[in-house]
């Protein structure tokens, strides 16, 4: 499913769970949209800082480190 299509459909079930309540299936399908999602979002972030350089006042280039190495 693309990423688009679960955000939509997270948002009906959002409107829905606002205004008539959500039966306990679709509680489950929430969940798990949610969960795909911040997944997601997670991966994407850390392909970013995986990809992250910086530079030092001398202009020697450094990839970023996981914290504690």
């Amino acid at each position: 499913m693309k990423m688009d299509d679960v955000i939509a459909r997270i948002n009906e079930l959002a409107k829905k769970h606002k205004s008539v309540g959500l039966t306990p299936e679709e509680e489950v399908e929430r969940a798990a949209l949610r969960r795909e999602y911040i997944d997601s979002m997670v991966g994407n972030l850390k392909g970013h800082l995986d990809n992250t350089y910086y530079v030092d006042e001398q202009g020697n280039k450094e990839k970023l480190k996981k914290k504690g190495e």
